[in-house]
């Protein structure tokens, strides 16, 4: 059974509407709070500029176009204000690393790996340890490699590192001597006439 930590959360991001979630993973319109569940212990550590907060089993994070599930998350967010406080002012995430099983789901695609890196400022997430990245709409795409960065709002993906493998829908046969005309569905061959 996972942990709430929703109080702490709660209180150190109701005073930042920006830290509501990653920009690197925000819907435009619908911001939504980011919520983090563990099934294990959780501890926050603040210095007088940065909180870093780490969760430990069966880690979830649900916020706005986004659901990441892992065994281990260290985040990393920026704050001001009263450096004594406890809890201080959260301005904005500067990294969440999450390591062990990560699979990560936005919108119509999810991205599995040991190791994936979200960098609001950078607008990027960086995934290593194996990752793959599949499109679920259906057309059973996909792509891996060692090393892959997908890039907010462009719809990019970039992969480094080393080989890199594919799978794309079928193409048609483009062969010689296919004629349009044949139906596939039918059986039927096209009819070859000789030269004259």
């Amino acid at each position: 059974m996972t942990r709430p930590f929703r109080l702490l959360l709660a209180l150190s991001f109701a005073a930042a509407p920006a830290l509501s979630l990653p920009s690197v993973l925000r819907a435009a319109d619908q911001a939504q709070p980011t919520i983090i569940e563990s099934a294990g212990p959780a501890e926050m550590v603040s210095t007088d500029t940065e909180s870093t907060f780490t969760f430990r089993d069966q880690v979830v994070v649900t916020g706005t176009n986004l659901k990441l599930t892992c065994d281990l998350l260290v985040v990393v967010a920026r704050r001001t204000g009263d450096p004594k406080a406890t809890l201080g002012k959260q301005e904005d995430f500067k990294s969440l690393i999450a390591t062990g099983h990560v699979r990560l789901l936005q919108n119509d695609r999810e991205a599995t790996c040991g190791r994936a890196e979200v960098l609001p400022g950078e607008d990027k997430v960086v995934l290593t340890e194996n990752p793959k990245v599949r499109l679920l709409d259906g057309s059973n795409s996909e792509a891996t490699g060692p090393r892959m960065t997908l890039l907010r709002g462009e719809r990019r993906a970039l992969i480094d590192g080393g080989t890199t493998h594919f799978i794309l829908p079928p193409l048609k046969d483009l062969g010689p001597g296919k004629d349009k005309k044949a139906s596939p569905a039918d059986g039927t061959a096209p009819k070859v006439e000789a030269p004259k």
